[in-house]
């Protein structure tokens, strides 16, 4: 066991260090967030193995005072991550999200810096229907059986560098 556990939580250490340290610098580019996300399972699955494998060496940090410090704190924080109140707080993208897709068209395209008649253009080409610019974005979306954030993602949809 050994021989692969040790590896899998190393690799995917590394793997989380650079993804956990890329979002916490706002660096959202590709799949940095899932690839973040999914992996702890495969860090928690290699760590854990990674115990068992040398369980006996692991239970030898229980009686020393500096080791049991660390995972005291360790346990006290993600105690307090876990159950302490967010706060008031809320993250402004979310609610400048909601304020768009309650918003009609015409409003949302003159945010974007283009203009309503383009916009349905845009959305018609990809199939969807747009019956007038002062439907809200969240209309468009039900009326096309897709949700608000596909409408939006589309909107302000960036044509890539090649183009």
């Amino acid at each position: 066991m050994k021989a692969w556990a040790t590896p899998l939580a190393t690799a995917t250490f590394v793997i989380l260090a650079v993804t956990g340290s890329l979002m916490f610098f706002k660096v959202e580019a590709g799949i940095i967030k899932p690839v973040h996300e999914w992996l702890s399972w495969a860090m928690t699955a290699g760590v854990v193995l990674h115990i068992i494998a040398n369980w006996k060496s692991f239970t030898g940090y229980f009686s020393r005072k500096p080791a049991l410090s660390i995972i005291g704190t360790g346990i006290v924080v993600t105690l307090i991550t876990v159950f302490a109140p967010a706060g008031d707080h809320q993250n402004p993208r979310m609610n400048m999200t909601k304020a768009l897709a309650s918003a009609k068209l015409e409003t949302v395209a003159e945010v974007a810096g283009q203009n309503s008649a383009t916009l349905i253009e845009k959305l018609g080409s990809k199939g969807m229907k747009v019956g007038q610019a002062s439907m809200s974005v969240r209309e468009i979306a039900k009326q096309n059986n897709i949700k608000d954030m596909e409408v939006l993602a589309l909107i302000f949809d960036q044509p890539s560098k090649g183009q």
